[in-house]
C-alpha cells in the first residue's frame, strides 16, 4: 500500500463490542437513521451539542469486515539471471518447478447494514485479493461482538463497491442512503468505522469539498472530501450527515505518512446507491465506453492550443473500431461537452461517458485546430477494469530513462537551430531510414528525431529523451528542423507559452505533449 503524497486506499482493522438500548418497541424493524428519530436528536440549525445520541442511534448498523485470503507469491531465486538460474526449478526460482506458491493473508475493513435481512455494503478492495489470489472466507462482526459468515452477493471494481449478505435469526439494525447531491461544503458529518483495529471509532468533521476530482483518471473520480479523521481500516464505512443519512462511503485518504492528515474521500451516496441496488439484485453493471485515451487540459496544454479556459479534456489516442473512432474523433481534439453537459474537473469525460447507457447516440462537442465541431457517437460497452489494465500506455508526465540509441548523425542533415534549442530545450535532426531502423520504428515514418535534451528545461521535465521522434508541432507535420523552427517562431509571435508536440517513442503509441517555451 502506497502513501507517498497520493490518494491511498484505507483498510480497516477489527471491531469491538458495544451495547445499545434504542428505546424502540421490541421487534420494530425501522432504520437506525429513521428521520423522526434523528430529528429528535439533532437541531435543524446544525450540529448538536454532543454527537453521542446520534452515534448511539447509528453505530449498531456499522460492522467490521475481515477476510481470509490465499495470495499468490513468487519465490525469489538468488541465482536468477546467472548460468545457475535453472538449477532450482524454473525461471522464477520456484522450487521443484512450481510456477507460483501461495500464502495466507487477511484484509480488514468497515461496512454497514442496509436492510434488516442482512445486506451489507463495503468497498470492493476490502473483500478482494487485488488479483493476487482468492478470498476464502468473509466474516462480518457486529458492534455487540456477534460474528456472521458472509456471502459475496456482488462486487464492482470500477466504483470500488461490494455487497455482502449475512443471515441472522432476528432482524438486524440497518441504515439507509441519503441524497448526497444536496451536500454542501461546510456541512457537519460523522464517520464511523474501525481504524487500526480500534472498533466502533467515531470521528466528526465537515465536508471540505463536493465532487472532488483526485486526478486518478477513473470513471468514478468524484468524491466527497472531508476533514473527519479517516485512517487505515475506515474503508467501506459510512459517512453520515446530521439527519443520520449515509451520504458517503469512506474510501481513500491523501496522506504523506499513511495516517490521517485531514483529507479523506468518500464515494457519494447518489453514485453508490444505484450501483448497490443493482449488485444486491444480481444485475450486471454496464457502463458507456468511447475508446479514447484522455488527459486533463492542463495549463501547458491550454497555452499550446491557445485556449483561454482550462475546460474540456484532451484526446491523446483513439481506439480503432470503437465509438469515438467511428464518430470521427481524432487525437488532438479537445472535448468540451458531452450530451449537452460541460466537461470539467468536477464532471470528467470518463464520468459522463461511463454513466451513459451503452447503445445511446450522443452529441460530442470538440475543438479541433481552433475550430468547434459537433460529432455524434454511438456509446459502446465499457470493458472490465482487468481488461483496461492490460492496455499498456506511456505516461509523458513520468520522466523516462536516458539511453544511448547508438544512431549516427548524418552530416548531410541540418540539425535544429538555436531558436528551437533555446526555446524548446531540445536538439533535433530529420529522421532517415537508417535512423528509423536503429530506433526500431518503421522506415516510412516522417518527423525529426531528438538528439539531445537540456536537463534544465520543460522538455526534460516532461520526460522527452534522446531518440524520441517529433511527428508534428501545433498540429503541423514537421519533417525538417526548419519546419519545427517555423512553428516555434509562430508560437512566439502569437505569444503562446507552449508548443504542442506529437511524440513517437519506440513500442508506444504516438502521444501529444505540451512543452513550455523559454
Amino acid at each position: 500500500m502506497r502513501y507517498a503524497y497520493g490518494v491511498t486506499s484505507a483498510l480497516l482493522l477489527a471491531g469491538s463490542a458495544l451495547t445499545l438500548v434504542t428505546g424502540l418497541p421490541a421487534g420494530a424493524q425501522v432504520a437506525q437513521n429513521e428521520t423522526a428519530q434523528i430529528q429528535a436528536i439533532v437541531p435543524r440549525s446544525g450540529a448538536p451539542a454532543s454527537f453521542a445520541d446520534l452515534t448511539q442511534q447509528l453505530q449498531p448498523a456499522v460492522v467490521n469486515i475481515s477476510t481470509r485470503q490465499r495470495v499468490k507469491v513468487q519465490p525469489q531465486n538468488p541465482f536468477a539471471g546467472t548460468p545457475f538460474g535453472d538449477l532450482f526449478g524454473g525461471g522464477q526460482g520456484a522450487p521443484g518447478g512450481q510456477g507460483g506458491q501461495t500464502r495466507e493473508a487477511q484484509s480488514l475493513g468497515s461496512g454497514f447494514v442496509i436492510s434488516a435481512d442482512g445486506y451489507v455494503v463495503t468497498n470492493n478492495h476490502v473483500i478482494t485479493a487485488d488479483g493476487q489470489g482468492e478470498v476464502e472466507s468473509i466474516t462480518v462482526t457486529m458492534t455487540d461482538g456477534t460474528d456472521y459468515p458472509a456471502k459475496l452477493v456482488g462486487k464492482d471494481a470500477a466504483s470500488d463497491l461490494a455487497v455482502l449478505k449475512i443471515s441472522s435469526p432476528k432482524p438486524l439494525p440497518f441504515v439507509r442512503f441519503g441524497d448526497s447531491s444536496h451536500a454542501r461544503v461546510g456541512d457537519w458529518v460523522i464517520a464511523i468505522g474501525n481504524p487500526f483495529g480500534l472498533g466502533g471509532t467515531v470521528t466528526q468533521g465537515i465536508i471540505s469539498a463536493v465532487y472532488r476530482n483526485t486526478g486518478s483518471g477513473s470513471a468514478y473520480d468524484r468524491y466527497l472530501q472531508t476533514d473527519a479523521s479517516i485512517n487505515r481500516g475506515n474503508s467501506g464505512g459510512p459517512m453520515f450527515d446530521m439527519k443520520g443519512n449515509v451520504i458517503g462511503i469512506n474510501n481513500a485518504i491523501f496522506s504523506p505518512t499513511g495516517g490521517s492528515v485531514g483529507i479523506g474521500f468518500a464515494i457519494p451516496a447518489e453514485i453508490a446507491a444505484p450501483i448497490v441496488e443493482k449488485l444486491k439484485n444480481g444485475q450486471a453493471i454496464q457502463r458507456g465506453y468511447l475508446g479514447v485515451r484522455i488527459q486533463p487540459l492542463s495549463d501547458d496544454l491550454a497555452a499550446s492550443l491557445g485556449l483561454a479556459k482550462k475546460r474540456g479534456e484532451f484526446i491523446q489516442s483513439v481506439e480503432p473500431g470503437q465509438g469515438a473512432a467511428k464518430a470521427g474523433l481524432q487525437p488532438g481534439d479537445v472535448v468540451t461537452r458531452v450530451d449537452g453537459k460541460d466537461v470539467s474537473p468536477e464532471q470528467t469525460l470518463s464520468f459522463l461517458v461511463a454513466n451513459t447507457a451503452p447503445g445511446k447516440s450522443i452529441p460530442i462537442e470538440v475543438v479541433r485546430d481552433g475550430k468547434r465541431l459537433t460529432l455524434n457517437a454511438l456509446v459502446g460497452k465499457r470493458p472490465s477494469e482487468e481488461e483496461l489494465a492490460k492496455q499498456q500506455t506511456f505516461d509523458p508526465d513520468q520522466p523516462g530513462d536516458e539511453d544511448d540509441n547508438g544512431f549516427a548523425k548524418p552530416g548531410a542533415n541540418k540539425p535544429s537551430g538555436p531558436i528551437v534549442q533555446q526555446a524548446l530545450g531540445v536538439a533535433a535532426i530529420p529522421i532517415t531510414a537508417q535512423i528509423a531502423r536503429q530506433l526500431g520504428v518503421s522506415e516510412d515514418i516522417k518527423g525529426v528525431v531528438i538528439t539531445a535534451v537540456d536537463g534544465s528545461g520543460d522538455a526534460a521535465a516532461k520526460g522527452l529523451q534522446r531518440g524520441d521522434i517529433i511527428l508534428s508541432a501545433n498540429y503541423k507535420p514537421v519533417t525538417t528542423a526548419a519546419e519545427l523552427e517555423a512553428v516555434v517562431k509562430q508560437a512566439k509571435a502569437e505569444n503562446r507559452e507552449a508548443v504542442l508536440l506529437r511524440i513517437q517513442r519506440r513500442g508506444q503509441p504516438p502521444l501529444y505533449m505540451p512543452v513550455r517555451l523559454r
